[in-house]
């Protein structure tokens, strides 16, 4: 069947798919409401089975239930941080561009500051600043996330500018928002909406790591970096299943979200796709 498939048409397939499972995995994860909490000492410490795909941990936990409920807790968590952060940028990547030479070498030099301090410890910053939990953490994240996407918005719109039709627009007497908003815009949203898609492994993966160094989400909540982080002390006792399942499931959601993303930037970019 994929044969028979163009370049664009798998590039979608693709993007669809990648789309079905993580949307499966979200709504599985919703739908264990409080399942990962329950406890059960009969079944305690148990080997991945039929029954229990995951194992079960030293509480008797569900791993399965749990892992879907952290994977989709940091989803959740990473899509609305990403959001933000990509709303910003679009917002100080424009205004870089538009409000003169003063606002762009504000603004510039902020991206190039924050660009040199490495994330984690920014994050770690911002979420301990305000309080940790899931408050803290999400607007650590897109405190911290929006730089290299501004840079990108305000490189395409400085090159917009130079645009016959934008230099006509200015000496017809049209604003800079109305220029900004009417001709710079849609032209941005391609980019914007790759940025976006691709915000969110890293946003999924800093607040995981946040987490398990103890500064992010609550340990009462099943989170990823939680269950990893408990499942450290176990490891030397034989307990392989309690961090490879969380572990694995991780990195694939992170990588699906990448490939999402490169698929969208390919459908948005027709030059990128061979027929």
């Amino acid at each position: 069947m994929m044969r028979h498939l163009n370049g664009r048409q798998r590039v979608l397939l693709g993007l669809i798919v990648s789309a079905v499972i993580l949307l499966t995995v979200c709504i599985g994860g919703a739908f264990c409401g409080d399942a990962a909490r329950v406890t059960d000492f009969s079944r305690k410490n148990l080997e991945p089975c039929l029954r229990y795909p995951f194992g079960t941990d030293w509480l008797g936990r569900d791993m399965l239930v749990r892992t879907l409920k952290g994977i989709s807790l940091s989803v959740l968590l990473g899509m609305a941080a990403a959001a933000v952060s990509a709303f910003i940028a679009l917002a100080l990547g424009i205004a870089a561009a538009t409000l003169g030479k003063t606002v762009d070498a504000v603004i510039s030099f902020v991206i190039d500051l924050l660009m040199g301090i490495p994330h984690i410890l920014l994050l770690i910053l911002i979420s301990v600043a305000l309080g940790k939990g899931f408050r803290g953490v999400a607007w650590g994240v897109a405190l911290t996330h929006w730089p290299s996407l501004a840079r990108l918005i305000r490189a395409e719109v400085m090159q917009l500018k130079e645009s016959p039709y934008i230099q006509i627009a200015g000496k017809l007497g049209k604003s800079r928002w109305y220029i900004a908003g009417k001709h710079m815009l849609p032209h941005l949203m391609p980019q914007f909406l790759t940025g976006l898609v691709l915000l969110f492994p890293h946003a999924i993966l800093h607040e995981s790591s946040v987490t398990f160094l103890g500064f992010g989400l609550s340990s009462e909540q099943p989170a990823i970096g939680i269950i990893l982080s408990e499942s450290m002390k176990y490891l030397v006792t034989g307990k392989w299943w309690l961090a490879l399942f969380p572990g694995t499931a991780l990195v694939l959601v992170v990588v699906l979200f990448y490939v999402a993303g490169e698929n969208l930037r390919k459908l948005t970019d027709p030059g990128s796709v061979h027929k």
